[in-house]
């Protein structure tokens, strides 16, 4: 497994954005995620490309944004063009997954499918082999702080399943309530990218809560074996 850890900035003081990106790198982030929400396919209204812009300007790691929005095919050209590196779409919006996923790979960087904890991990038989990515929401999507949902632990575990029966490495990332009670939950079920917002955001000092979770998921995977790197994706952006 190659352990990688993705802070999440909706968590984090806007008014310093460059500032919190800073720590976290400093902490071990491999990645930034940022949370596009739109109003309608979730509650809340985040951040759109001039926000990707600028971040992609400060940051280190790769962007990895998810796209929580009613029509991402609209938008995937802004963002990639905007600095992402990682974009996820959600399967619940997309008659035409595969077309998108393609369209996402065919800018030159990685592709995800992103599952609520309502919808089966079966949804992505068709396009398991089109995936440099799936993440599963292991709270409802639409707010940071949440709770995380004990019940997706089985989903990520079949994720992987059909990942790896398809012969394809692709990583499992998760987001919702991770943090250190949950991590290794998380590592065991076989997750690999670790999205944490007010677990690292959240704490007194982001830096020390980012190397002190990316630790414990890293020292987790190696207790139970899984210490080997997968095979990167080739839109792996790292």
């Amino acid at each position: 497994m190659n352990i990688r850890l993705a802070p999440s900035i909706l968590a984090a003081d806007f008014s310093a954005l460059g500032t919190a990106i800073a720590a976290v790198e400093r902490g071990g982030a491999d990645l930034i995620h940022i949370d596009v929400m739109d109003g309608h396919f979730v509650p809340n209204i985040t951040v759109g490309p001039p926000v990707v812009r600028s971040l992609h300007r400060v940051a280190t790691v790769p962007l990895d944004v998810h796209l929580m929005i009613a029509e991402p095919d609209r938008f995937v050209e802004a963002f990639v063009e905007a600095g992402a590196r990682m974009l996820s779409v959600h399967v619940e919006v997309l008659p035409h997954l595969q077309r998108t996923l393609s369209f996402i790979r065919s800018l030159g960087v990685a592709a995800g499918a992103v599952l609520n904890p309502s919808t089966p991990a079966e949804v992505l038989a068709e396009v398991v082999g089109d995936v440099d990515f799936v993440l599963v929401m292991t709270v409802n999507p639409g707010s940071g702080g949440q709770t995380f949902l004990a019940s997706t632990e089985s989903k990520i575990r079949r994720v992987r399943a059909l990942l790896d029966e398809a012969g394809n490495a692709a990583p499992v990332e998760v987001d919702g309530g991770i943090d250190l009670q949950t991590v290794r939950r998380v590592v065991s079920a076989g997750a690999e990218i670790l999205v944490a917002g007010s677990a690292v955001f959240g704490a007194g000092d982001p830096e020390i809560a980012a190397r002190e979770l990316k630790a414990v998921a890293v020292a987790h995977a190696a207790a139970i074996g899984h210490g080997a790197t997968r095979t990167a994706s080739t839109a792996d952006p790292r």
